[in-house]
C-alpha cells in the first residue's frame, strides 16, 4: 500500500473547492467556463482519478452563458447547492454570482434546476455561504470602488440559498501592499473556517496573473455581530504565499476539507508550480493538497507551499 502522494492532486484545476459529506465521499470541482463539473471520490488524494459528470451546461445566450467560474457545492436544508460566477461575455460590471439547486440524496443524480443571481448590491464573483447559528450569510468578492481598488469581500445575511434579505456589508478591502499586486488591489475568494470559538474568513489577495498571489484572514468571535466590521479582526500580512525555494508561486483561492477519518485540517488551493518570469501562465493553475495546524493562541497555521517533488504523507484514514 502507498501511504504518500506528490502534489499537484489535480492539473489545470483553477479555483478548487472540495467538499466533504456526511456519506464520506468528497465533492470536487474547478473552474471550467463553459460547464459545470462535479468529481466524487472516496480520498482527497484521489480526486485526479474520480468519476466526474457534467451537471449543468448553460444556453448560448444569457446572463450566465459565459466566463462560468469558480463553482462551490453547498448542502443546505437537506438540498443542494451550487453557487458559480458567470456573466454574457461582457466586462466586470456584467459579472454575477448564480445558484443550481438540486433536490437528489446523490448530487451526481437528479436535475440541476437553475434559481438565478443573486441579488447582491455590487457586481462580482466568488460567493460562499456560511452556516451560523441557523443562520445563512453570504460573502463575495464584490466591483463597485473603481478605481481605489477592483474588488473587496462583502457579507450579508439571507433569507434563502439564493436570496439576501440585508445590506452588502464591506468585511476586507485591499489595504495592504501585498493585496495590491499585478497593477490591480484585490480582496476575492473568501472561505471559511470555523474554530476555537471564531469565524475566519481566508480570501486571496492581489491579482490571479501575479506570482504574489496570496492568502489574507479577517477573523470574529462566533458569538458576535457578523455584520457588524467592529467585530472583526484582519490579519497585516499574509497567511500564505508564494515559495520561491520551493518553485511554488500564485497560491490562492483555496477550500478547506476534513480528512477521511476528520483527525487531520487539509487546505485545497492552487498553483502555479514555476517561476516563470514577469507572465506567468495562469493557464495551469494546479489544485493541490496540504495540511494545516493550529497554533497556541487558536490560530490557522498553513505553513508554506510544498515542493511537487516531496512526498507527503496521505490525509489520515485514507485508504
Amino acid at each position: 500500500m502507498i501511504n504518500t502522494f506528490k502534489n499537484p492532486i489535480f492539473e489545470n484545476g483553477a479555483d478548487p473547492w472540495l467538499y466533504k459529506h456526511h456519506n464520506g465521499f468528497y465533492y470536487f470541482m474547478v473552474t471550467r467556463g463553459d460547464r459545470i463539473e462535479l468529481w466524487v471520490s472516496r480520498s482527497i488524494t484521489g480526486v485526479g482519478q474520480a468519476g466526474k459528470k457534467i451537471i449543468w451546461t448553460p444556453e448560448s445566450t444569457g446572463p450566465c452563458s459565459k466566463n462560468l467560474w469558480a463553482p462551490e457545492l453547498h448542502f443546505i436544508n437537506d438540498k443542494w447547492y451550487v453557487y458559480f460566477t458567470a456573466n454574457d461575455g461582457g466586462g466586470d460590471e456584467t459579472r454575477r454570482i448564480f445558484v443550481l439547486e438540486n433536490e437528489s440524496e446523490d448530487p451526481m443524480l437528479g436535475t440541476w434546476a437553475e434559481k438565478g443571481q443573486v441579488n447582491t448590491q455590487y457586481p462580482g464573483l466568488d460567493g460562499t455561504v456560511l452556516r451560523h447559528n441557523r443562520e445563512l450569510y453570504f460573502l463575495y468578492a464584490g466591483y463597485g470602488n473603481f478605481p481605489e481598488y477592483g474588488s473587496a469581500i462583502y457579507i450579508a445575511k439571507m433569507s434563502d440559498p439564493w436570496t439576501l434579505s440585508g445590506e452588502d456589508v464591506l468585511l476586507t478591502k485591499p489595504e495592504f501592499d501585498w493585496e495590491m499586486r499585478g497593477g490591480m488591489a484585490i480582496n476575492e475568494g473568501p472561505a471559511i473556517l470555523k474554530r476555537n470559538g471564531r469565524i475566519f474568513v481566508i480570501y486571496s489577495a492581489s491579482t490571479t496573473w501575479t506570482e504574489d498571489y496570496c492568502l489574507g484572514m479577517v477573523s470574529a468571535p462566533d458569538d458576535s455581530d457578523l455584520l457588524d466590521i467592529d467585530s472583526w479582526t484582519k490579519s497585516a500580512a499574509p497567511v500564505f504565499a508564494k515559495s520561491v525555494e520551493n518553485r511554488v508561486v500564485a497560491v490562492g483561492h483555496n477550500s478547506f476539507v476534513k480528512s477521511p477519518d476528520d483527525k487531520e485540517d487539509w487546505i485545497i488551493f492552487h498553483g502555479i508550480s514555476e517561476q516563470r518570469g514577469h507572465k506567468l501562465n495562469t493557464v495551469f493553475r494546479s489544485t493541490w493538497a496540504q495540511p494545516f495546524y493550529w497554533n497556541s493562541e487558536g490560530l490557522p497555521e498553513f505553513g508554506k507551499p510544498l515542493s511537487r517533488w516531496e512526498e507527503l504523507g496521505k490525509p489520515s484514514g485514507e485508504l
